[in-house]
């Protein structure tokens, strides 16, 4: 092109012409050198774009997730402590038991005392013994019995006095025992609206966790 050109206009026009002809190549070779880069650069700020939005919807995302789960997690921690405190299933088991058990009569634990149902006693001496129990409520849960098979506390009378305080004692001295350092709760159902399923005075030790409070 440069060269049809040059052949048919005048001398004079010839430097103008050149300049021009450089002067298009060099922005032509400008062109060539920044375009790609140019592409390159605006393909990299809607990547970084696209990037910080999706960042951002993650962002919200887990925000709600982590939201979400807390709730959940609080409700299942309120949950958790009113079912462990509570414990609809040691309620439901008792109270069913109780509205059938009555007093008079052979019992489980003197079955136990006279080793006709075999246990494994942490305790025992002359007046009482202790073991675990099999529905345990808690982590630590054991129960302390007298020998002499009085029905239920109410049933007590003067002369038990001195026996009542030693299941207390023994109560207290197994609780250290078992690592209940920081507490635990002595539990004596009374008849039938007290869920005593069992008519042989019995004492429930539990622990071993956090306990709520009021019971039942």
């Amino acid at each position: 092109f440069c060269f049809s050109v040059f052949a048919i206009l005048p001398y004079s026009n010839f430097q103008h012409l050149t300049t021009l002809c450089d002067t298009s190549r060099a922005s032509l070779i400008l062109i060539r050198i920044f375009s790609p880069i140019y592409i390159y650069l605006m393909f990299y700020l809607s990547f970084l774009n696209i990037m910080y939005a999706f960042s951002r919807k993650l962002l919200n995302f887990i925000s709600v997730v982590q939201i979400s789960n807390l709730s959940k997690c609080s409700y299942r921690t309120s949950s958790y402590n009113f079912t462990k405190i509570s414990s609809p299933r040691f309620k439901m088991s008792e109270v069913e038991k109780s509205l059938s058990a009555s007093p008079g009569g052979d019992t489980i634990f003197g079955k136990i005392l006279r080793k006709e149902i075999p246990c494994n006693f942490i305790y025992e001496d002359d007046r009482c013994v202790a073991f675990h129990d099999i529905n345990a409520q808690a982590p630590v849960h054991f129960l302390v019995i007298p020998r002499k098979p009085i029905e239920m506390l109410s049933a007590a009378d003067s002369s038990d006095e001195t026996l009542l305080g030693h299941l207390m004692l023994v109560a207290s001295k197994l609780a250290k025992e078992q690592g209940l350092n920081d507490g635990f709760r002595l539990v004596v159902n009374n008849g039938k609206d007290g869920a005593q399923s069992v008519y042989h005075l019995h004492l429930h030790v539990l622990g071993g966790r956090q306990l709520g409070w009021p019971p039942g």
